[in-house]
């Protein structure tokens, strides 16, 4: 009966995207691991694919119209490319699957990966709900003259890098307010030069598990994506009628929600 709900939410998950560019993909591993029944460690391989594949879509749309900046999306993608791979290929194999034990409770790989996502997951919910606040800052800093800022570009391209490739997440909550503080851009350009910047990022982290060879249920995959791009196909036509800042604050309410619930679930809960 799970399953059914999940393959529900991985609509919401393309809606979502859809509409307001990012945020969704937040949800995916949750929802794969709650709902679908995968491995924490797997969900963010499956999550990888998922949200590269939607997210690949969506850029489309956005690269037809010219509103994806290419000379940006390569400057950021120089570092980060290199670290989600090196992390899906290198780093999350190499992680023992027991870590440690406090009491009578074991830290376990699958358990430090859904924490470091609930984490994400509520500091992403805070961007989100204080999004309307955030966009009026950034949109007021493209009044001011600056150089673009390459430093900045790379360093969170870095760090973008390795949380797509710890968690499977896009990351776009850190990557549109990087585009328009460090390379200038307008927020729709933004959007669209985020959405291939996590297309890329995530489709090559994935390619890093298949290196490393991580077991994939193609058919099920398939079948969850199958879901999800008509979730984003969907949105982006939404999208003409919905503005996508006035939904991010309920949104980020939403994710906020689910990390805290994520947290307690796995470290109180739980271990009772």
């Amino acid at each position: 009966m799970l399953h059914y709900f999940g393959y529900f939410a991985a609509i919401f998950i393309g809606l979502s995207l859809g509409i307001m560019g990012g945020g969704g993909s937040i949800l995916t591993v949750p929802v794969l691991v709650y709902l679908m029944g995968v491995s924490p460690v797997l969900s963010t391989a499956y999550s990888l694919f998922v949200v590269g594949s939607t997210a690949a879509v969506g850029a489309s749309g956005y690269f037809r119209k010219g509103m994806v900046s290419v000379k940006t999306a390569v400057v950021f993608l120089l570092p980060s490319l290199a670290a989600v791979f090196l992390v899906r290929k290198v780093l999350l194999p190499a992680i023992p699957h027991e870590l440690f034990t406090v009491g009578k409770m074991v830290f376990t790989k699958d358990l430090l990966v859904l924490v470091a996502f609930a984490v994400l997951m509520v500091v992403a919910a805070t961007s989100m709900i204080r999004s309307q606040q955030a966009e009026t800052i950034l949109d007021e800093e493209l009044h001011h003259k600056h150089a673009f800022n390459y430093f900045l570009i790379l360093g969170i391209g870095l760090v973008v890098g390795l949380l797509t490739g710890f968690v499977g997440a896009g990351g776009g909550f850190l990557i549109i307010p990087a585009l328009v503080l460090g390379a200038r851009l307008p927020m729709k350009l933004a959007v669209g030069t985020s959405l291939a910047i996590i297309a890329l990022n995530s489709l090559i982290g994935f390619t890093g598990d298949l290196s490393a060879g991580t077991p994939i249920a193609w058919a099920f995959l398939l079948g969850f994506l199958a879901f999800a791009l008509g979730g984003i196909v969907l949105g982006t036509y939404l999208a003409r009628f919905i503005p996508g800042a006035k939904l991010k604050p309920a949104f980020g309410w939403f994710t906020l929600g689910m990390g805290t619930f994520i947290l307690l679930r796995e470290l109180v809960f739980i271990h009772k």
